[in-house]
């Protein structure tokens, strides 16, 4: 069995997208996915399959639809994917509650840069890697107009971890 990691996109957040993390977590149990784990109430989870990543994000996403009666993005990480974003993050050295990851649903094929750049306050910093957008915001994401705004101008699904978020995912994937 292959380790992946799932992150849920919207679950538990400003009051929408209401999900148990023991009934989501017995959900996955139930599908068939090996030694569910989940950690913190944002929807990220730890499973064990044979399955492909699209399978997995299918079937997950089917699930919730049915039991909890919403369908959020899913994304789905191998666990070399979520290892490599911690050790590459280019803002490794800050704030690990104020360096965030926004896992991207696919690679954006014309992201708004320019609009981006012009977004971005002047303490943050950002950068765009395959698979994923970066973003230090050391006054926080609630105040941030470029996160609220990035899944628009990339175009593309997207959802947002911090650092400290991520690195307890990796070390999770990393026991499997």
């Amino acid at each position: 069995m292959h380790p992946w990691v799932i992150l849920l996109r919207g679950v538990n957040v400003g009051g929408t997208g209401k999900l148990p993390m023991a009934e989501w977590c017995a959900l996955l149990a139930e599908q068939g996915f090996e030694r569910p784990e989940t950690y913190i109430q944002s929807g990220n989870a730890i499973v064990g399959s044979d399955l492909s990543r699209g399978e997995i994000g299918g079937r997950i996403a089917e699930g919730l639809a049915e039991r909890f009666g919403f369908r959020p993005d899913v994304f789905v990480l191998g666990r070399e994917e979520i290892m490599a974003l911690v050790e590459t993050h280019p803002f490794a050295s800050d704030d690990p509650s104020r360096a965030f990851s926004f896992v991207l649903g696919a690679e954006p094929s014309d992201p708004d840069l320019d609009r981006i750049a012009a977004l971005a306050s002047p303490s943050e910093r950002w950068c765009l890697t395959r698979g994923a957008f970066h973003l230090s915001a050391p006054e926080g994401m609630g105040t941030s107009v470029l996160a609220d705004r990035i899944g628009r101008l990339l175009k593309v699904p997207v959802t947002a971890r911090n650092l400290r978020t991520l690195r307890t995912l990796a070390e999770m994937a990393a026991k499997r």
